[in-house]
């Protein structure tokens, strides 16, 4: 990021702090499927980046369901990094500020965002914190539906902005992509393609059925941005 990234510390990621806590709920059947996606099935030597990772829920699950060496979270949101050290005690992970990375060079196996990259105000920068972060060969798997192409970005911008501390980006899929091939990073893509029964929710995010069925089977896409060896 352009700015250090403790100067873009906030308190938590809802204006309702307790809405952080209804995340992980929430978001697991999502990041099941993120993980199932993942081709890499043996972590057990593999030391995991969580870029964006609230409140730990996304590393905990991997971890449960592909036990890694150890893992580090990151998160601007300072709250969400506290508890996630508390729901995690027992495990090989830990939680920081992005800016912790800084000291950690070339030190991951593979990284996971889930549904941050779209937030952050300088692509570039983070692709290169990334290709610093991982080690020659690393993977970085990143989900994001938020961009332009999503025919309920318009709504959705303005959501975020009003229930969150964050600020939205306007980037299309081809932004992602062109900030991380020209870091170097071989990318490739795939629609998320949700498995299964897609759990229906309809009200602010997804406003009818035919809205949510598009969005996972369509909109929500994944990326495989992959250092060389």
């Amino acid at each position: 990021m352009s700015q250090p990234a403790d100067a873009l510390s906030i308190p938590s990621w809802y204006r309702d702090a307790t809405a952080d806590s209804r995340m992980t709920p929430g978001h697991d059947p999502v990041w099941r499927q993120m993980i199932a996606h993942i081709p890499e099935q043996d972590l057990a030597a593999a030391t995991v980046l969580d870029y964006g990772c609230g409140q730990g829920g996304l590393l905990r699950l991997l971890h449960a369901l592909r036990p890694f060496r150890a893992g580090l979270g990151v998160d601007v949101a300072r709250d969400a990094v506290a508890r996630a050290e508390a729901l995690s005690a027992g495990l090989p992970l830990a939680f920081d500020t992005p800016s912790a990375l800084a000291g950690q060079p070339a030190r991951f196996d593979l990284a996971l965002s889930h549904e941050v990259i779209y937030l952050l105000p300088d692509l570039e920068a983070h692709a290169a914190e990334i290709r610093a972060a991982l080690r020659r060969g690393g993977v970085y798997y990143a989900v994001t539906g938020c961009h332009t192409g999503n025919p309920m970005w318009p709504r959705w911008r303005a959501l975020v902005a009003e229930i969150t501390h964050t600020t939205p980006q306007d980037f299309s899929l081809d932004d992602f992509h062109e900030a991380f091939a020209a870091a170097g990073f071989e990318v490739s893509a795939r629609q998320f393609r949700f498995e299964g029964f897609v759990p229906l929710k309809p009200g602010a995010w997804t406003k009818t059925v035919e809205e949510a069925l598009r969005y996972v089977t369509e909109t929500k896409t994944m990326f495989r941005f992959r250092l060389p060896r």
